[in-house]
């Protein structure tokens, strides 16, 4: 079994948010290691190339796109999901330092653990 690390942008199949359908898609990892070595589960962030979607407190615009292994630039969004990592196709790349950092406060942010 493959562990995933904070960070890890990896293809995993997203469930749509009205729970219409779901399609292969890009996530960052953000849960810590010892959750992912203690569970057989991931918390994962969605990532979307889509610029203009609606946007969430704690977004955050990925400067190093490239680097995580994504085809074109990109936003990780503050929606969260919990899935098997058996279900995760494949790792991508993983975020650059200084994007996981920003991308982590827009989360405490988005999770009310900090004032705007």
């Amino acid at each position: 079994m493959t562990v995933y690390r904070r960070g890890d942008v990896v293809l995993v199949p997203m469930d749509f948010t009205d729970r219409s359908g779901s399609k292969l898609r890009p996530a960052v990892v953000v849960s810590g290691e010892d959750y992912n070595c203690g569970t057989p589960d991931v918390l994962i962030a969605s990532i979307t190339g889509n610029l203009r979607a609606i946007p969430h407190p704690g977004d955050h615009r990925i400067g190093e796109w490239r680097a995580a292994g994504l085809l074109k630039p990109s936003l990780a969004q503050t929606k969260l999901a919990t899935v098997e990592a058996s279900i995760i196709r494949r790792k991508l790349g993983e975020l650059d330092p200084e994007d996981l950092a920003s991308f982590s406060r827009g989360l405490k942010v988005a999770l009310g653990f900090v004032d705007e």
